[in-house]
C-alpha cells in the first residue's frame, strides 16, 4: 500500500511517486476514484476539435501561453488539495491524542476505520462520475456540497471536540470515529471531483501539472493538519522552542484549529461556487475531452475483471501480503508515545524524511522498468520484516533511556534511522507493485483496471491494520501487585484492583506477541505464497486482457 510512519496509523492514501514509470494520474494515487472508460466518448466538440489540429497546432507554435496563463487555475487546484489534506493531517494525529490519553487499543481499533474511506472510494466514485447537475457543472456540482459538509463538520467539532476527548467515562470514541469518519469519506468524495475536474481546467498543455498540484498540496494540508498542529497544540514544544515565558497550553488548540479551517473551507467554496465556472478556456487553450461511463457500465467492468483467474489470484496475494507488517506499522508509533516519547517530536522526525521520500522512487524505479517488477518486491520483503523486529526492538528499549529532561539525542537518531531504513523497504514494494500494475493493466480499461488493483492494494493494507490494534489488549497479560486475591484480566478487575490499594502491572505485552506473530506468518507467506506471486510476472498478457473488451 502507500508508504505510512511511524507517527500516525495508515490513512489510506498513496502518495505520488517522483520518477516512476507508472502513468502521473496513477502514481501517487492509485486508490483514484476517476473512472476511465475503455473508449471515451467524441462529441461534436471533439471531433470538431481533431479536425482543426492541425490549424491549432499551427497557432500553438507561434503562441505557446505555457504555464503562466494558467497560474490562476493551477494555484486554484493546489489549494484545493490543500484543503483536501486537512481533515486527512487532523485525523492522523488523533490517535496520538488518543494514546496520551491512556485509550484501550480496542478503541484505536476502532477509530482506524476512519482511514478506510480513501481506500474504498472506488465503490461510489461512478456515481460522482455520472450523477450532476449539468447547468451547475459536472465537478462543482459534488465539490461544493462536499466542501461546505466538510466546513460545518469542522465548526461542530470545534464546539464538541473538547467534550468528546475529556468526557466522564473516558474518551468517546464512537463519536470521534464517526464524525471523524464523515470527515474521511468527504474528503475522499472531494477527490474524486477534484481529480476530475483537474483534468478539464486546465488546457492540454499544461495537464500534466495537474499531477504535481496533488501531490504538493495533498503532502502540504497533511503536513498542516498533522505534523504543524501536533507541534503548535503542545505546549513543551511551544515553551521550549517558541516561547519566552512557559505557559500551559500551547500556541493552538484542537477547537481553534478547526473553528478557523473550518471558516476556511466555507468562505473558499463559497468564491470557488459564485467566481470559478467549469470549462473556461482561453484563447488558443485545447480542451481535454472529459470521458463518461454509465454507471452499472462501470461496475459491471468492475466484476468482470474481478472474475479473471489471474485477476482474483493476484487480489487474494495483495489481500494477505501485509499481514506480516500490521503490527509494526500500526502499532509502533502509539506504543513509542505509551513509553513517553512526546508525540510532536514523532511527528516531526517524517520532516527529515520528505527529501528521501522523493528520491527513493526515483532510484527504484530504475530497477522496476523491466519485465519483472516483482522481483524488487520478494526481495524487499524479508528485509521489511527484519525492520519489524527492529522496531519491537526500539520499543522495548525506549523506557530505559528515559531521562528527567526527556529523551537524548542519540534515541531521536536511532528511531530516524530504523524509520529511513522502513522507508527504503516499504518503498521498493510500493513502487515494484504500482510498476506491475502499470504493467498488466488492459490498455483498452487502463484507468478502472489499475483503479481496482491499487484499491484491493490499499485494503490489503487496512483491514490488517485494524486487526493488529484490535488484538493488542486481549494478547496482554496482566497482574495485580499489592492487592491479594485481585486481578486486572478486563477494565472492572483493573478497577478492583486499583480499589483495593494495587496496580496492575503488565507482565506480556501484546505488542511483543503480535511482532513474532506477524513475523511467523509474513516469512509463511513469503516462502509459500511470495513465489506465487512472482509466477504472475510469467502470465502472458492475454491472461490480463479482460474478455469484456476482446
Amino acid at each position: 500500500m502507500e508508504p505510512s510512519n511511524l507517527t500516525t496509523h495508515k490513512n489510506g492514501r498513496q502518495r505520488k511517486l517522483a520518477g516512476a514509470t507508472v502513468p502521473p494520474d496513477n502514481s501517487r494515487d492509485m486508490d483514484r476514484g476517476e473512472i476511465s472508460s475503455s473508449e471515451p466518448e467524441v462529441d461534436e466538440e471533439g471531433v470538431g476539435l481533431i479536425r482543426g489540429s492541425d490549424s491549432e497546432d499551427r497557432w500553438h507554435r507561434r503562441v505557446r501561453p505555457g504555464i503562466r496563463g494558467e497560474l490562476g487555475n493551477v494555484s486554484l487546484l493546489l489549494f484545493l488539495y490543500v484543503l483536501q489534506g486537512i481533515p486527512l493531517g487532523l485525523a492522523g494525529s488523533i490517535p496520538l491524542i488518543l494514546q496520551s490519553k491512556n485509550v484501550s487499543y480496542k478503541d484505536q481499533a476502532f477509530f482506524s476505520f476512519v482511514f478506510w474511506p480513501f481506500s474504498l472510494k472506488l465503490f461510489w466514485a461512478p456515481l460522482v462520475d455520472a450523477l450532476y447537475f449539468s447547468r451547475f457543472g459536472r465537478r462543482k456540482s459534488w465539490l461544493v456540497p462536499t466542501q461546505y459538509l466538510l466546513g460545518l463538520f469542522m465548526l461542530y467539532l470545534s464546539v464538541k471536540v473538547n467534550s468528546l476527548l475529556q468526557s466522564e467515562g473516558g474518551a468517546d470514541v464512537v463519536t470521534l470515529t464517526a464524525v471523524f469518519f464523515m470527515l474521511a469519506f468527504l474528503a475522499a468524495t472531494q477527490d474524486i471531483a477534484v481529480d476530475g475536474w483537474a483534468l478539464t481546467m486546465l488546457s492540454r498543455e499544461n495537464v500534466g501539472y495537474a499531477s504535481t498540484c496533488n501531490s504538493v498540496g495533498q503532502t502540504a494540508g497533511y503536513f498542516l493538519g498533522n505534523v504543524l498542529f501536533l507541534a503548535l497544540e503542545s505546549a513543551d514544544f511551544c515553551n521550549k522552542y517558541l516561547r519566552i515565558e512557559p505557559k500551559d497550553s500551547g500556541i493552538v488548540t484542537l477547537p481553534d484549529f478547526l473553528f478557523f479551517w473550518g471558516m476556511v473551507f466555507l468562505v473558499s467554496t463559497t468564491l470557488v461556487a459564485i467566481f470559478k465556472r467549469e470549462n473556461e478556456h482561453g484563447r488558443g487553450k485545447r480542451r481535454v475531452p472529459e470521458e463518461t461511463q454509465g454507471v452499472m457500465e462501470t461496475y459491471k467492468l468492475l466484476f468482470s475483471i474481478v472474475k479473471m483467474p489471474t485477476v482474483f489470484t493476484f487480489c487474494v496475494l495483495l489481500l494477505t501480503a501485509k499481514i506480516g507488517f500490521c503490527a509494526a506499522d500500526a502499532v509502533t508509533g502509539l506504543k513509542l508515545v505509551e513509553a513517553g516519547v512526546p508525540k510532536e517530536q514523532l511527528a516531526l522526525l517524517a520532516v527529515p524524511m520528505v527529501p528521501l521520500q522523493i528520491l527513493l522512487p526515483v532510484v527504484i524505479s530504475k530497477y522496476t522498468a523491466g519485465p519483472r517488477p516483482l522481483d524488487v518486491f520478494y526481495k524487499a520483503f524479508p528485509f521489511r520484516l527484519l525492520i519489524g523486529l527492529e522496531y519491537a526492538l526500539l520499543v522495548w528499549w525506549t523506557p530505559s533511556l528515559k531521562q528527567e529532561g526527556g529523551f537524548p539525542v542519540y534515541y531521536y537518531a536511532l528511531v530516524l534511522l530504523s524509520y529511513a531504513l522502513h522507508q527504503v523497504a516499504l518503498y521498493s514494494m510500493y513502487v515494484a507493485c504500482m510498476a506491475f500494475h502499470a504493467k498488466v493493466s488492459d490498455p483498452l480499461i487502463g484507468g478502472t483496471y489499475m483503479t481496482l488493483l491499487n484499491t484491493v492494494t490499499n485494503l490489503g493494507g487496512n483491514w490488517p491494520s485494524t486487526l493488529a490494534l484490535w488484538m493488542v489488549d486481549p494478547l496482554t497479560s496482566k497482574e495485580c501487585q499489592g492487592a491479594a486475591g485481585q486481578s486486572c484480566g478486563s477494565s472492572v478487575e483493573a478497577g478492583l484492583c486499583v480499589k483495593e490499594g494495587g496496580i496492575c502491572v503488565t507482565t506480556l505485552d501484546g505488542y511483543y506477541v503480535e511482532s513474532v506473530v506477524c513475523v511467523v506468518i509474513g516469512l509463511t507467506w513469503w516462502v509459500w505464497l511470495g513465489k506465487k506471486m512472482k509466477r504472475l510476472q510469467e502470465q502472458s498478457p492475454a491472461a490480463w486482457r479482460c474478455r469484456a473488451n476482446q
